[in-house]
């Protein structure tokens, strides 16, 4: 079977998402950064939670990356998304920068996983009329 340019270009989609979510989000809550702890406080989390909020967010990456259940880490990853915009509702941060920016890794996620998965495609497709 042979890529299409729309696969290919779900597949660097979803590249940057991962990319994106190991390097600024996981990465800093598992190697024990302190501006991960700090933001996490300062959004009115206990201290000791931005390690276990990491490892929440690898496993999700991982289930995203594997195709067999790409569609469940998608499904997974709104539901963390859901809790960051209300945490950050609660805090009163800025709608635009912080408070959305879920929906805007949201759209990045489905947008590649809807551009590489056929099936996907199939089951949401994109109408013109």
């Amino acid at each position: 079977m042979k890529a299409t340019p729309l696969v290919w270009t779900g597949r660097a989609l979803s590249a940057l998402f991962v990319l994106f979510m190991l390097g600024a989000s996981v990465a800093p809550k598992l190697m024990g950064m302190p501006i991960a702890e700090e933001t996490l406080t300062g959004l009115g989390w206990p201290p000791g939670h931005a390690f276990w909020i990491g490892i929440v967010e690898l496993v999700l990456v991982l289930l995203y990356v594997y195709p067999r259940t790409s569609v469940l880490g998608g499904a997974l990853f709104m539901a963390l998304f859901g809790g960051a915009m209300a945490t950050h509702i609660r805090a009163d941060s800025p709608l635009f920068s912080h408070t959305l920016f879920g929906v805007y890794l949201a759209l990045f996620m489905w947008g590649g996983l809807w551009l590489r998965d056929e099936k996907l495609r199939g089951m949401f497709p994109w109408r013109r009329s």
